[in-house]
């Protein structure tokens, strides 16, 4: 689900119920913890809406049978694909709700919706090294380690890549 600027700014006041009538999902105070993202994502949705469709999306428990829906995290892009045509995937699932498959699925729809898009041909993920879920999410989504960065937040992060399409094997192989 979209998270659109009415949704972002909401969640950046710290107002989840205003958020989640706006997109009709419920949002758990987890979604307070990453006020900062929301902040981040709205000033670049306000000052390029070019953007929007890129940035910020809630995982919504598809099996729910609630009145509403409940937000279990949060997935995206870090942009629109650069001049290279890459795109950098990001997503984290609220504590509650791991191990239970979002997050795979998350990356699954985050790269299904890169190959639909014109002029994306590589996807990128960057983790700490650290992060053993994380690592154990992309494993066998076809992610090959390409190097490592230096984030001003999260430190050192190992930086992975795949082709937008990985290519078809052949009957045998």
């Amino acid at each position: 689900m979209l998270l659109t600027t009415q949704v972002l700014s909401a969640l950046v006041d710290g107002d989840l119920v205003k958020a989640g009538e706006l997109a009709e999902v419920e949002f758990g105070a987890g979604f307070l913890a990453d006020r900062w993202l929301w902040d981040f994502r709205l000033v670049q949705l306000t000052e390029d809406p070019g953007k929007a469709g890129w940035l910020a999306y809630a995982m919504v428990d598809a099996d729910d049978t609630g009145s509403q829906p409940k937000a279990v995290g949060h997935g995206g892009f870090h942009g629109p694909p650069n001049g290279e045509g890459m795109v950098e995937i990001g997503y984290s699932v609220l504590p509650e709700h791991r191990r239970r498959g979002y997050a795979k699925a998350t990356v699954a729809e985050l790269i299904r919706r890169a190959a639909a898009s014109p002029g994306v041909t590589t996807v990128r993920a960057s983790i700490r090294p650290d992060n053993v879920a994380s690592l154990a999410t992309i494993a066998g989504f076809g992610f090959t380690h390409v190097g490592e960065q230096w984030d001003e937040t999260d430190g050192l992060e190992y930086i992975y890549e795949r082709p937008v399409a990985l290519p078809r094997e052949e009957p045998g192989a």
